[in-house]
Formats: structure tokens, sequence, C-alpha cells
């Protein structure tokens, strides 16, 4: 007998397709969304995509547009690119050195479980792969400034909302390979209590990504 998904599941559902068309490119940056037109490719009511917008909204994915719905918000410009990263290298650095002297037992087990999580690249330049990658760098660098312990930090790190707009930017790049030499070169850093080492190699990260994105715009 198959079991009905509950109100939740399929909003959840929804959610996550709406999301995989922005951050594909299936919806184009700064293209009206069609309540009614994505309910009847998704084959459900306009209830469930409200609600989906209305959290994509909250991660600056759509913005609303007085008495006209919801359109996907434009990619980010070479000069927002630059400011997100000059933010990230005023935030992340100081906060890899801090957390590499905060490396107990438990949170050396976090650190390279996390990274066990995505131990090579993608495979190809399909959207779950990426998304899986993106959604690795995240949860690494958010442990970090975790294990680092200063909330206002993470607080303003997570406001930025920066890995869904760099993600739109990166999608079918390569760039996994180093991503993850990079991730291991920082959590090398952290095991060892170096917190030298591992503002650096923090530092080298996000230069290199913010150099290898503006050199494709």
């Amino acid at each position: 007998m198959l079991r009905i998904p509950s109100r939740r599941v399929l909003a959840d559902d929804v959610y996550e397709q709406i999301r995989a068309l922005i951050m594909s490119d299936g919806i184009a940056p700064g293209a009206r969304v069609n309540i009614d037109e994505v309910a009847r490719q998704l084959d459900v009511s306009p209830t469930p995509v409200r609600e989906a917008l209305a959290r994509l909204e909250s991660e600056e994915l759509v913005s609303r547009l007085p008495l006209r719905g919801y359109r996907v918000t434009e990619l980010l410009n070479r000069k927002q690119v630059d400011d997100l990263y000059a933010l990230r290298l005023l935030l992340e650095p100081p906060s890899a050195a801090l957390a590499a002297g905060r490396m107990t037992p438990e949170n050396v087990a976090l650190i390279q479980e996390e990274l066990a999580t995505c131990p090579a690249a993608p495979a190809d330049d399909a959207y779950d792969d990426y998304k899986n990658l993106t959604a690795h760098d995240q949860r690494l660098h958010e442990l970090i400034l975790r294990i680092a312990g200063n909330d206002a930090v993470l607080q303003a790190f997570a406001k930025t909302h920066c890995h869904l707009h760099l993600f739109r930017l990166n999608f079918q790049q390569p760039f996994g390979v180093q991503t993850i030499t990079e991730h291991r070169a920082i959590v090398d850093a952290l095991v060892a209590g170096d917190a030298v080492g591992a503002s650096d190699a923090m530092t080298v990260h996000l230069e290199v990504a913010r150099a290898r994105l503006l050199d494709r715009m």
C-alpha cells in the first residue's frame, strides 16, 4: 500500500525542485516566476509553490514584486563577488586560527568526518553532484566558525547566503578537485593545532576561489 506523502514532505519537495531550477539556470536570473505555471509543471497546487518561494526569498534567491509575485534574483556582479570575498577574508582566516586552538578530540573528529563526506571531486557536471560538493563546502566553513566560538561571526556569515550565490556562478565549472585539495590543507592545519597554518590555508583557499571566479566573469 502506497503511503501518501505529508503536506510538509510535499512542500519540501516543491521547494527543492524550484531551488534546483534557479540554481542551474532552469529559471533564468531576473525572470518572473509564474506561480500557476510552476504549479502546473510540478503537478501541485499553487499553495506549496508560494510556500517554497517564501523560503527562497529568505535565501535571497527570489525577490517579491509588489502585486506581481516573485522574480529570480540576478547573479552577483564582479563588485559584489569581490565585496563578498573581502568580507570572508576578514572573517574566516582569523576564525580558522581560533579554531586551531580549540581542537579537542571531539572537534577533530567532527572536522575529519565532514572532510570524509566529500572525498573526491564530482565525476561530471550534474547538478546533484555539484550541489553535494557545495553543501559540503558550506558545512565545513560553518563548522570551522562554530569551533572558533564567535556566534556573531557565524551569524554574519550565514546572512550572506554566499554558498548559494556562488554556486549559481560556479555551476558546471571544473573547480571540485582544487576545492577538495584546499580543504584538506585547512583541515590538516586545524588537526595539527597550527593557528598560523590554518589561517594561511584559509586565506589561500578564499583568494584562489575569488580569482578563479573573477577570471571567468
